[in-house]
């Protein structure tokens, strides 16, 4: 606003060159000239839009949500274009008079409501009707989803808005740019961190910055093919899309950064559980010092030394030192080493045997001793038996081997056993035995395999 008391001082007096100062050059180094420089320039043109913002954001929280209470209540109300104060008293019975006046004057003063004299009403001014507009779109779509998402809806929508009416701008497009070249920054951020928890949330948000690229996208084809756009702003618009290409190159890089995690994860022995698992576990205890509670059977008891106490113990360590050195100097006695049995070759006797026997059964009808033409299945316990408890056990063990393709593809004794046409089949069953050293063994049975047999029923 002009303020017409200073007016009329100025033209009634010539100006000096301490009057024709500029206030804002106070801010400015000497030689510095602010109307030449352009954002101040565009600043200083647009200043009854800022002193109405000023008007309405100026103070403290309060008194910023009681002004924009009253102003949005009066502009919401469509039906009337006009209010008398009786009507505003109305509108407004829940409010302090005092407070409410407090709003009305500071309104009316700063351009927000028109005062018609005439009709004696109150009127919304085109200027408080647009800066409604502008916060109303802010606020909306900042109600809808969070933070991020909101800053690039908001930017989207002022850019799409302002290309619909032919009025988009140069620093519109670099707001918007600025936002993806930020987004793409973080999301490289998250991807050189190597932490699994912040690429997953930066994919996610990833993901919605590419709902909006999609968005995007189309209104920059728009102004792109608009032929009263200029050149700055065409190029703008190409910068964007080169920032969008950019933004969709970077689904590779969180692809291959969670594949090396996912080779690299850590699993805790055979439950299955991974230390992702153990993280997002204590992450769902917001207390984690409670975890901790009935874990200590008794609190830790701190040992206090004084200084007395420590000369003790160093003054004990030192004689208990020299007196282990005062003994007679000398290399020791020798002694005999000790004498050591070795019983593999007595295993290896025993695998060779076993190994015999099963040979036997697969190759001559001759194991167990049974008469000749018995079938081609014995019980485990007729093939273990009769032995001692640690050679029936030591057999057992092997018997897992035979038809194993793995061991059987590999040299020596258990090779041979894996390669032996015999079939071992278990059971859960226990069967009681009438033997001095084993009382039960599982029901399993010992099984030919009869390929050649096979092949003449065929």
């Amino acid at each position: 606003m002009i303020d017409t008391l200073a007016g009329a001082a100025l033209a009634a007096e010539p100006l000096t060159p301490a009057q024709d100062d500029d206030p804002l050059q106070a801010h400015f180094h000497a030689g510095v000239i602010p109307d030449e420089i352009e954002q101040v320039f565009h600043l200083k043109r647009a200043q009854p839009t800022l002193q109405a913002f000023t008007a309405l954001f100026h103070g403290g929280q309060d008194s910023v949500t009681l002004r924009l209470l009253v102003l949005r209540e009066l502009a919401s109300d469509s039906a009337s274009s006009a209010f008398s104060r009786a009507d505003i008293n109305l509108k407004f019975a829940y409010l302090v008079p005092e407070s409410l006046e407090t709003v009305i004057n500071r309104l009316r003063s700063h351009g927000l409501l028109a005062w018609d004299a005439p009709a004696a009403v109150y009127r919304i001014t085109p200027m408080a009707r647009n800066v409604l507009a502008a916060l109303d779109t802010l606020l909306s779509v900042g109600s809808q989803s969070d933070e991020d998402d909101a800053d690039m809806g908001f930017l989207l929508s002022q850019v799409a808005g302002a290309q619909a009416v032919g009025g988009v701008t140069v620093d519109q497009l670099k707001h918007l740019m600025g936002r993806l070249n930020a987004l793409t920054e973080e999301f490289r951020d998250a991807i050189a961190s190597g932490s699994e928890f912040q690429l997953r949330t930066s994919q996610e948000k990833w993901h919605t910055a590419c709902d909006w690229v999609e968005k995007g996208s189309e209104i920059l084809r728009a102004i792109t093919t608009d032929e009263r756009a200029d050149a700055a702003t065409h190029r703008a618009a190409q910068a964007i899309g080169r920032a969008q290409s950019a933004l969709l190159n970077m689904q590779g890089m969180f692809s291959r950064a969670l594949n090396q995690i996912e080779r690299q994860r850590v699993h805790l022995g055979q439950s299955g559980l991974s230390t992702t698992d153990v993280k997002l576990w204590l992450l769902a205890h917001e207390d984690l010092a409670s975890l901790a509670e009935d874990a200590i059977d008794r609190p830790v008891v701190p040992i206090f030394i004084t200084p007395a106490e420590m000369i003790d113990v160093a003054e004990t360590e030192l004689l208990t030192e020299r007196a282990t050195h005062t003994g007679p100097a000398g290399l020791p006695s020798g002694e005999d080493a000790p004498l050591t049995i070795n019983d593999n070759p007595q295993i290896q006797r025993e695998l060779d045997t076993w190994i015999s026997r099963l040979s036997s059964f697969a190759n001559v009808d001759t194991f167990p001793e049974v008469a000749a033409g018995s079938p081609k299945q014995v019980p485990i316990q007729d093939s273990l038996l009769p032995a001692s408890f640690a050679l029936a056990s030591y057999r057992a063990s092997l018997l897992p081997l035979l038809g194993d393709a793995a061991e059987a593809s590999l040299q020596g004794a258990t090779a041979q056993l894996a390669r032996l046409p015999v079939r071992f089949d278990a059971s859960d069953a226990m069967v009681e035995l009438d033997d001095p050293e084993v009382a039960a063994m599982s029901v399993a049975t010992l099984s030919l395999i009869q390929e050649s047999g096979s092949q003449e029923d065929e």
